[in-house]
């Protein structure tokens, strides 16, 4: 058995109203039609920008919480959604707007207390495409990899076999305990165990920024500075995707031919291993 609930007619009234009252300004008319026109067709045009927006439709199970007010039921269940990976989206829910229902009525089905919806609105979403070239800033140096935050929210990695070896080299930094390593710095380093209570707080204000060097870097070969320079930004191409937990994170690569199937890991590793054996 399915009952009908109907939902608030606003948005069908308002259409209705919209084109049932004659317009005596035509050209007024006309222009608002062109304007709606140009919107949809640059929402359907493909676009080189990792944000795009996108009319997206879902049917969605209310909650009867939410009987007397089946929209902001709705509501609360996209901004669930928000920052999480969609897969019929193919990217990043970032924000909704234009909200509307595709039906004046919605369904409950037998005994399920919950109000089906087919509701449409319109998602910004953040869907990099593999070959686009992005900037991030680095977080993490390591022998292995190189850490970037994406807009400080995604996050990328690049593996050594996607950094140029011929023009960088990975330099270690010394050991805390090192003697040569300098009074100021095991100073700090005092001063850090002894101020517990500002541990945390240090913590979350070096979130996002570059690690020190003490813990090594990628450094030019000829120059000697650091990949990333002053800044720690580094434009690299998006070689991957990796879907964990409703997350999306990026693999990059900053080598002039990043597809080449010589930066593949195994073609990295039988190098390294031929190097090794002369």
């Amino acid at each position: 058995m399915t009952t009908s609930i109907s939902l608030p007619a606003s948005d069908h009234k308002k259409r209705k109203h919209r084109a049932s009252d004659a317009n005596p300004d035509a050209p007024r008319k006309k222009k608002k039609e062109k304007l709606k026109l140009d919107t949809v067709k640059s929402l359907a045009e493909p676009s080189t920008s990792e944000f795009r927006v996108t009319k997206a439709t879902i049917t969605l199970s209310v909650p009867p919480v939410f009987a007397s007010n089946l929209r902001a039921g709705v509501e609360e269940m996209l901004d669930s959604m928000i920052m999480r990976y969609i897969p019929s989206l193919c990217g990043v829910l970032l924000a909704h707007s234009n909200l509307h229902f595709l039906s004046p009525t919605a369904s409950i089905n037998a005994d399920c207390p919950f109000a089906i919806c087919n509701v449409a609105f319109d998602a910004t979403v953040w869907s990099p495409s593999i070959a686009m070239k992005l900037v991030g800033k680095i977080i993490l140096y390591s022998p292995d990899h190189v850490s970037l935050l994406l807009h400080r929210t995604f996050n990328v990695s690049i593996p050594r076999h996607h950094i140029p070896q011929d023009v960088w080299e990975f330099e270690y930094g010394p050991a805390e305990n090192d003697p040569e390593y300098g009074e100021g710095a095991i100073g700090s380093s005092v001063d850090k165990e002894g101020d517990v209570g500002m541990k945390d707080g240090d913590d979350e204000k070096a979130e996002g920024e570059a690690l020190p060097e003490a813990s090594g870097q990628w450094v030019h070969r000829v120059t000697g500075t650091k990949l990333g320079g002053t800044y720690g930004c580094v434009e690299f191409t998006v070689i991957g995707k990796t879907v964990a937990n409703e997350m999306l994170s990026l693999q990059g690569s900053i080598q002039p031919d990043p597809f080449s199937e010589e930066h593949s890991a195994t073609q990295s590793g039988n190098s390294s291993r031929k190097k090794h054996a002369k």
